[in-house]
């Protein structure tokens, strides 16, 4: 070896404080060291085949398999990652392994600094994913021979990652490279076999290109290598060469699932944005679907090398339930969740995946409904957050919606709105809904009674998402909403008022409504007379502009404080028992009465009351008289 090459190259004072940074900021586990440097090989390789296939005359003798190789020495503390690529030149080593001092370290610092939103611009450009090694290794020895030198000339790097490293030329046989990894006392746990195959799997298990460890006999004194990577990423495959048992194999092997998917959705994209996407919805919701906290997304690669998972930054909460991969040739290995939150080119991928979801959601409910609702039997109540969430998209998350209805024979929700729309009685103007705290409380409210008698259809929604997704749901394909349990000037045009009923011109029953009035006080924004109960003598609704009941339920439950609802409180003048109280001669029994009847109708309402005791004092008070 002559000595006489060796030189010693000094980094910018800066780099221990990017190195330093790198590792605490940049990487949260140790492992990916390993991830960084296969990585590496596997772009070497990369080249290597490019440039065979560009300049075959060049490299036409190059015939041997393509490989990367691992190596553990525990006798020395080493672990060593050998490819067969392309290598590198002086030059290359110097840009490639010296890119922080070439391209300014303090600049690079700086920027990363200060300007977070363009972290993923900076790592890309600046390719600081070799200086992993440095997490793990005290030194750092890599020997390289590009593939194009006709000698047998090679170049050794070497840094203990302290502001220096050196170079220097020696001869290597074979082209390729060979990264030397002498570990610290306190990371000898990477020398066993078992935990290289763990991260191969984990983040390398995809590589197109096989990846193998060494085993020694010790009998035959001979070195074997098992390949311990499938080197074979089904995503990357066209999807007509695919078998479903394919997809299905690798849906558990992505997710641990033992129930088979769905559906699933596979896109390979090329052009001017290139990724492939392979998504699927499974059959049955985890137990932690319903946080909204909880880790969920996709798997991230970056040209096929893992990089994380739940990668949130890709799908919209609502679609948490989905699983699958992203694929991107875009972005650059080193890339961390705070960048995916800001990067324009996440946002527009965010779009795209969003809206081919959606759409096989679409064509599964047109053509195989059974399997639909399926799906919305598990995820509907989480899909219904979109149309809060996605105003973009709520136009489709409109049309994949189902509920119960008044008219639908079981509590099971199957009923789209645009069969709601089908069933409109004459002079309909508006999709009427109901929100209660079950399907039985809604199903038997008394807001439903003329509803009933009219044969006109009504949705009943239970779920505890149903009152915040109908604050943003306000129409559909052009006909409003309208709570039944809300004033509503277009259900009293389409009610007749029962004969004999003049109540404009009946002293007898505006007296009443007044004496109502004088009697509950500021208990009550307002006391009519109704034409929508049949069983019932009295319920209370809110003012169109108000917050309902279960709004205000739903607060209250957050934690926050909610003003007392004003209701309106309408009589039902035909009921027998109003009929009754009408005649009573008793001013103390007619308050009595009143106060009684409206504490039934807030009971009936909001399914409890301040002072239920009082209630039934009442109640026997009545009975005795």
């Amino acid at each position: 070896m002559d000595q006489k090459t060796k030189k010693t190259h000094v980094f910018q004072s800066e780099v221990k404080q990017l190195l330093h940074l790198m590792i605490h900021s940049l990487y949260s586990n140790k492992e990916i060291f390993l991830r960084e440097v296969i990585s590496n090989s596997s772009d070497a390789i990369e080249k290597l085949r490019f440039s065979q296939l560009s300049h075959p005359d060049q490299y036409k003798k190059l015939i041997n398999p393509f490989k990367i190789q691992i190596s553990l020495d525990k006798k020395n503390h080493t672990i060593t990652v050998i490819d067969n690529g392309i290598g590198m030149t002086k030059d290359e080593i110097i840009n490639n392994l010296g890119t922080i001092a070439k391209s300014g370290t303090k600049n690079f610092l700086e920027k990363l600094q200060k300007n977070k939103k363009e972290k993923n611009d900076f790592i890309g450009q600046f390719g600081v994913g070799f200086y992993s090694t440095f997490i793990v290794a005290k030194k750092v020895s890599v020997y390289t021979r590009h593939a194009n030198l006709k000698n047998k000339q090679g170049l050794l790097w070497e840094s203990e990652g302290k502001g220096t490293y050196t170079l220097e030329e020696i001869p290597i046989q074979e082209i390729g490279t060979q990264i030397i990894l002498h570990l610290k006392s306190t990371e000898h746990e990477f020398l066993e076999e078992w935990k290289i195959k763990n991260i191969v799997s984990k983040y390398s298990d995809h590589i197109s290109i096989p990846i193998e460890i060494s085993k020694y006999d010790e009998k035959k004194k001979i070195i074997s290598w098992d390949q311990i990577n499938k080197a074979k990423a089904i995503w990357t495959i066209p999807k007509k060469n695919i078998t479903k048992k394919e997809y299905q194999e690798f849906y558990t092997y992505l997710t641990k699932d033992i129930e088979k998917p769905l559906t699933w959705i596979h896109n390979i994209i090329e052009g001017s944005q290139e990724y492939i996407s392979l998504m699927y919805i499974p059959q049955k919701s985890t137990w932690d679907m319903w946080n909204r906290e909880n880790k969920h997304g996709l798997k991230l690669y970056v040209k096929n090398v893992y990089v994380m998972d739940d990668a949130t930054q890709f799908l919209p909460n609502y679609l948490r339930f989905v699983k699958g991969i992203i694929d991107s040739q875009d972005l650059p290995l080193n890339i961390s969740r705070e960048i995916l939150q800001d990067n324009p080119l996440i946002k527009n991928l965010r779009k795209i995946l969003t809206k081919r979801i959606l759409m096989s959601l679409t064509t599964l409910q047109e053509k195989e409904p059974k399997k639909y609702q399926k799906f919305w039997n598990n995820f509907g109540i989480i899909l219904k957050e979109g149309i809060a969430e996605d105003t973009e998209n709520k136009n489709i998350i409109s049309n994949l919606l189902r509920f119960s209805s008044l008219h639908m024979p079981q509590k099971e929700q199957n009923l789209s709105l645009k069969n709601y729309l089908k069933n409109f009685v004459s002079n309909q103007e508006k999709i009427y809904f109901l929100t209660s705290e079950s399907y039985e409380a809604s199903l038997n409210s008394p807001h439903l009674e003329i509803f009933k008698e009219n044969k006109i259809d009504v949705l009943l929604l239970s779920d505890r998402v149903d009152e915040w997704m109908m604050n943003y749901l306000l129409e559909f394909e052009n006909k409003k909403f309208q709570s039944i349990s809300k004033t509503d000037l277009s259900l009293e045009k389409m009610i007749t008022p029962k004969k004999n009923i003049t109540p404009e011109n009946n002293q007898q029953y505006t007296s009443f409504i007044e004496k109502t009035k004088n009697i509950l006080k500021e208990k009550v924004k307002d006391v009519r007379i109704t034409h929508r109960l049949t069983n019932t003598p009295v319920i209370v609704v809110t003012d169109s502009n108000d917050m309902s009941t279960q709004m205000a339920k739903l607060f209250t439950a957050a934690g926050q404080t909610v003003p007392a609802i004003k209701y309106i409180l309408e009589i039902n003048m035909q009921h027998p028992l109003i009929q009754k109280i009408i005649n009573i001669k008793s001013e103390k029994n007619i308050l009595i009465w009143i106060e009684m009847l409206f504490e039934q109708a807030i009971l009936v309402e909001k399914g409890n009351l301040e002072n239920p005791n009082n209630f039934i004092q009442k109640i026997n008070q009545l009975l005795l008289n």
